[in-house]
């Protein structure tokens, strides 16, 4: 993936300035702002489709990823504890799938999913500093459209219930002096939906899916 070499780039490019070069550590009440590139990459599987209420017996639907610029908050309550909300909304297409793939692109929304974990950083004393974190993620479904050729008729609408889950992630935070530093950062985000249609070519329709992204993230951020 893109997003992954350049993060590997990122790190070969500083890591050996950072191991020769001490800096200072993280203490409590440090801010640590990070500017992300990442890549929303879903990993979805999908229920039945329900046409007019009645289950049709077939799945179909798969999400694809997006790449997107990203701010993170870091708030460090002791020398290895701190709370991380990230902030940043993402856009994907869901297209049918297996028994429903000749339907093409049926959906187009915006995602905005902020996320809070508590971390807890490693090696608050090194110049590279290993993390892991988990929390809570709340994501929300905006200008949903009904999309493509087969359903979009006129007076189609869609929309998709927003999501609670859980959230995972690992990182690392690699020192360039004593403010700025490299990060590398991976999440997991339990995240599902399901999408109502109305007045497309199939009538009333819906089906759940369980869209459960990995996040890739690299960028640049700054301690205060």
């Amino acid at each position: 993936m893109k997003t992954t070499k350049l993060a590997i780039a990122l790190l070969a490019a500083t890591g050996l300035s950072a191991i020769a070069t001490p800096v200072i550590a993280y203490e409590a009440g440090d801010w640590l702002i990070r500017g992300r590139i990442i890549n929303v990459n879903p990993n979805d599987s999908s229920d039945n489709l329900f046409v007019a209420g009645a289950d049709t017996g077939a799945k179909g639907v798969t999400t694809d990823s997006d790449t997107i610029p990203e701010l993170d908050i870091t708030y460090m309550i002791t020398r290895n504890w701190g709370v991380e909300l990230i902030l940043g909304y993402s856009e994907h297409t869901v297209k049918g799938n297996k028994t429903y793939a000749g339907l093409g692109d049926v959906i187009d929304t915006k995602v905005l999913p902020p996320t809070l974990t508590l971390q807890y950083h490693f090696a608050p004393d090194s110049n590279i500093r290993p993390y892991v974190g988990a929390g809570i993620n709340y994501t929300y479904f905006f200008d949903e459209k009904v999309a493509g050729d087969v359903l979009d008729i006129s007076g189609a609408k869609i929309d998709l219930d927003s999501s609670w889950g859980f959230a995972a992630q690992a990182g690392v935070d690699v020192a360039i002096n004593d403010d700025w530093f490299v990060n590398l950062d991976v999440k997991y985000i339990d995240m599902d939906t399901e999408a109502h249609f109305k007045g497309t070519a199939v009538g009333k329709a819906s089906i759940k899916t369980d869209l459960d992204p990995i996040v890739w993230g690299v960028g640049i951020g700054r301690r205060f």
